[in-house]
């Protein structure tokens, strides 16, 4: 399965963590079903961080992922849920994508 998986870029696990978490805790009304799926999404991408930049990025894009996640609760005051979500979720994938694609050129 995760031979499978790895085709799927680790940035859009980790976004579609971010959003697919919230959007499972806002449509179920149910937050710790949103925290499943928020927390195997980034189990997931953890691993290909780690399998493709090694531990100290996937320690550190790990980091990013749950400080998106406790970041967008008072950005979402200012400029709504949803946006935050996205804004959060485009932060993480693009700091996925540069520590990933670095890694990948050396």
């Amino acid at each position: 399965m995760v031979a499978a998986m790895a085709k799927v870029p680790a940035a859009a696990v980790a976004a579609g963590g971010l959003v697919g978490g919230y959007g499972v805790a806002r449509w179920t009304r149910k937050r710790p079903l949103g925290g499943v799926a928020l927390a195997a999404a980034g189990s997931l991408a953890a691993y290909e961080w780690n399998r493709q930049a090694g531990p100290r990025a996937a320690a550190g894009l790990s980091v990013a992922y749950v400080a998106a996640f406790a970041g967008s609760h008072p950005l979402a005051k200012k400029v709504g849920a949803w946006p935050a979500v996205f804004a959060v979720a485009g932060g993480v994938a693009a700091a996925s994508w540069a520590v990933t694609r670095r890694a990948a050129q050396r």
